[in-house]
């Protein structure tokens, strides 16, 4: 097998509203298309065709960014890398001004499949060939420098090759071989289609088109719940909400024993780590301890005069949160590591420096249950019921309970993104 790559010359600027197949196709008939050839067409032209070039003069860069960006995933500096409604994952959401008049900046194609498909039906009928079509830009890569074309629309090939099942020259089962054969194709294109060359198009002959039906690009996007780097961790700090309802499903024991791990490297008091937390994933011991909250509730807060009507609606807000997860997280902290001060003052200040500690292990635990993709909320409930707690979770009176965590898969439906918060309220500099 071997694989030609043709530039395919001589097409003229694109505006809005061209007739972009038949100039593709009056191109590809004298580069001499065959049959059977991937035609690699760059983002910038189809974009250009179909009108998705904007005037910085309505809105700054900055803005077209945000507009295009469903979610930013990492900042630094002056670079942002955002997800796009496609679901693509790139710097400024692929908003550029590269190869477009001064003052005027490049969407993403509206649904670049869709233009791809479009264009190789039309090609089909100007040409009466059968060609794939692959939309192409160029995006950068995680952990490698440079860019390398990408396929961004696809119509007429499988986008991705499954070979799992399949064996190896050796004989050697393929357990994890999926080979995403658009994005090779259109990093081939990208030999000939340098960003001065004027060359926006270009014929890939020779590519075996497997045994599998036909797919589009956006199959290549990685679904969220396969992501393990969905967020910078600077943006996961910001990202985490509290949720107080979940998705089906369960909360493994290892997404729990990471969070607790993750809390644990909380700063601590004296070189000691004064914090347990109890899990409960079985029903039975979720109810004990729901019911005895509730009781607790009941009495107390009846002594305190509280209207009994007030007393349900709130053991109903907490028991519709605490009885929906999947699992409950109790941390505690203990004061048994502290120093003995004779000064009230000084016990009581190294008091407080234990409960900040716990409440920055909680904190920990809370965004690294976040960062494994699951939903979380942190609840005061046992913080005000401190005996019954201990002796439905059989801790030691030594133990004070730092409220409850809610935790379970994060249910559908976006998650509504943090309202902005104004430093001016929260942050002076001296």
């Amino acid at each position: 097998m071997s694989v030609e790559v043709l530039p395919v010359a001589g097409i003229p600027e694109i505006a809005a509203g061209d007739d972009l197949v038949r100039v593709l196709a009056l191109g590809l008939a004298t580069a001499g298309v065959r049959d059977g050839d991937v035609v690699a067409v760059t983002q910038k032209i189809v974009s250009k065709a179909e009108g998705r070039v904007v005037a910085e003069a309505d809105a700054d860069r900055a803005t077209w960014v945000e507009r295009e960006s469903v979610r930013v995933v990492a900042l630094r500096d002056d670079v942002i890398i955002a997800e796009t409604r496609h679901g693509f994952v790139c710097a400024n959401a692929g908003v550029d001004a590269s190869n477009v008049a001064p003052g005027l900046l490049a969407l993403l194609p509206v649904d670049p499949d869709g233009s791809a498909e479009r264009l190789r039906a039309g090609l089909r009928q100007d040409l009466g060939l059968d060609v794939a079509v692959i939309i192409t830009d160029t995006f950068g890569r995680a952990w490698r420098r440079g860019a390398v074309n990408v396929a961004i629309g696809c119509a007429g090939l499988p986008s991705l090759v499954d070979l799992r099942g399949t064996s190896d020259h050796t004989g050697r089962t393929l357990e994890a071989t999926v080979v995403a054969l658009a994005d090779e194709v259109a990093a081939a294109s990208g030999l000939v289609m340098a960003k001065a060359a004027r060359v926006p198009v270009a014929i890939v002959r020779g590519i075996r088109r497997p045994e599998a039906p036909d797919a589009p690009a956006s199959e290549i996007v990685r679904p969220p719940e396969e992501d393990l780097f969905r967020e910078s961790p600077l943006l996961s700090i910001s990202a985490r909400r509290t949720i107080r309802s979940f998705g089906p499903g369960r909360v493994p024991a290892n997404v729990v024993a990471e969070a607790v791990r993750a809390a644990c490297t909380a700063p601590s008091p004296h070189h000691s780590r004064p914090w347990r937390f109890t899990a409960l994933t079985s029903p039975p011991t979720k109810r004990a301890l729901i019911s005895a909250l509730a009781e607790a509730w009941r009495r107390d807060l009846g002594h305190d005069g509280v209207p009994r009507e007030r007393i349900e609606r709130r053991i109903a807000r907490s028991d519709a949160i605490l009885g929906a997860a999947p699992a409950l997280i109790v941390p505690w902290v203990t004061f048994t590591p502290s120093q003995t001060y004779v000064d009230d003052e000084r016990a009581r200040a190294e008091r407080e420096m234990f409960l900040l500690s716990a409440g920055a292990a909680v904190q920990n635990l809370l965004l690294a249950l976040h960062a494994q993709g699951f939903a979380s909320a942190w609840l005061a409930s046992t913080l005000f019921c401190q005996e019954e707690t201990r002796a439905v979770l059989e801790m030691g009176d030594e133990w004070l309970a730092l409220g409850t965590v809610a935790v379970g898969p994060m249910p559908d439906g976006a998650v509504e993104p943090r309202p902005a918060i104004d430093l001016e309220t929260f942050l002076r500099t001296r």
